[in-house]
């Protein structure tokens, strides 16, 4: 495909980028027998810039633009699903900026490629105390964990007054319980966080969708819709990796049968061409909206509703009609893509798990729908 390509010179260069991607596809089993992405991928990731991408300039960061860092997150998913979910959590500047400046300083002080992770659910109540928070709880859902620096685990403040807050704890003061036992992306490491009575500054913690304290271009995109943003564009990864292999599955010999090289048999012809369209009808919108958005904001200006609302559907679009196109791919390559060690039965399992998140539900749908004809969305959709 020929639109949108990412630009490898902004990640370390072509020769690198592309090594770390052989790299990845190389290891993508032993991602997913030990349950998540081994830690020398993810220096790796730093190394290129992943984490460091929306970070201001002025703390060591690239300042890159929303589809830059789409366009990364892809090409890693094409590679491996799990590698490109952890790799989207690059956009974790989108949280910490919600922080007070001092602490802000203070996280970016000794270098910008900072790891977060973050088990945001359920939120645990916390006691205010002395000094700050004092934590407790288990959180689910913690993308990444495993390679984190620092870690962000949801609480509901005791004093009735303040909105449930995000806490940021150091690594070392939490614990990780190996629990994600899943069908796909199961090398995104996403276990539960356990915290046992450590005390959090009130200074590091921050509202989830707060106003942020940093005034790069970035941080005026809209955060939440970005968060289901960089999860959908793994399933555009995957799906093009998808019908790749299919295509390359025609290179081979006529079957036993005698029946026809798979790239030669008519109903395959039309089914792939089905899914080809799919994806790239999906992923025109999805840049659009993007690149929409964010001339907007450096024009100077505020993006209205109704364009982030275009974020949040085309997100949701472009997940479910990927994972189609995935279908279409497993569906027509027969017995062979069914076994598990097959490139195409584990890109299967993992867009089943892109379909399950909650920002990619029905619910996003309704919610657009709603805003066409005027209505206000549910809480929480903008």
């Amino acid at each position: 495909m020929t639109a949108n390509v990412i630009n490898k010179e902004a990640w370390g260069g072509a020769e690198v980028f592309d090594a770390l991607l052989a790299d990845i596809r190389l290891r993508r089993q032993e991602f997913e027998t030990q349950r998540y992405v081994s830690q020398d991928i993810v220096e790796r990731f730093k190394e290129i810039g992943v984490y460091r991408a929306f970070v201001p300039k002025r703390f060591g960061g690239d300042e890159k633009s929303p589809t830059e860092f789409l366009q990364m997150v892809e090409a890693i998913s094409a590679a491996d699903g799990s590698a490109g979910w952890v790799a989207s959590f690059g956009m974790n500047p989108a949280y910490l900026a919600s922080l007070p400046l001092e602490t802000i300083e203070k996280v970016w002080a000794e270098t910008p490629n900072v790891v977060f992770a973050g088990g945001i659910f359920p939120p645990q109540p916390a006691k205010r105390v002395e000094g700050g928070f004092l934590v407790n709880g288990r959180w689910q859902f913690a993308s990444g964990c495993m390679g984190s620096s620092i870690c962000g685990v949801g609480i509901t403040p005791d004093d009735g007054e303040s909105l449930p807050r995000m806490a940021v704890i150091p690594r070392d003061q939490v614990t990780i319980e190996p629990t994600w036992n899943v069908v796909g992306m199961v090398g995104t490491g996403s276990h539960d966080l356990v915290v046992e009575d450590v005390i959090v500054p009130e200074e590091w913690t921050f509202t989830r969708g707060g106003k942020p304290t940093l005034d790069s271009p970035f941080f005026k995109y809209p955060s939440l819709s970005f968060a289901a943003q960089v999860l959908a564009v793994t399933t555009l990864g995957l799906a093009r990796e998808a019908i790749d292999v299919v295509r390359g599955m025609a290179a081979g010999r006529k079957s036993v049968t005698g029946a026809p090289n798979l790239g030669e048999r008519e109903y395959v012809q039309i089914e792939i061409a089905k899914a080809e369209a799919k994806v790239r009808s999906s992923k025109a919108f999805f840049y659009e909206s993007t690149n929409d958005v964010w001339a907007t904001i450096m024009a100077g200006d505020e993006p209205t509703p109704d364009q982030v609302s275009m974020l949040r559907l085309s997100a949701t679009n472009l997940t479910h009609e990927c994972a189609e196109a995935i279908r279409i791919a497993y569906q027509v390559s027969g017995m062979t893509g069914a076994y598990n060690d097959h490139p195409l039965s584990r890109i299967m399992r993992d867009s089943m798990m892109c379909t399950q998140h909650a920002f990619m539900g029905a619910i996003t749908y309704k919610n657009a729908g709603a805003m066409l004809f005027d209505h206000k969305p549910l809480p929480g959709y903008l």
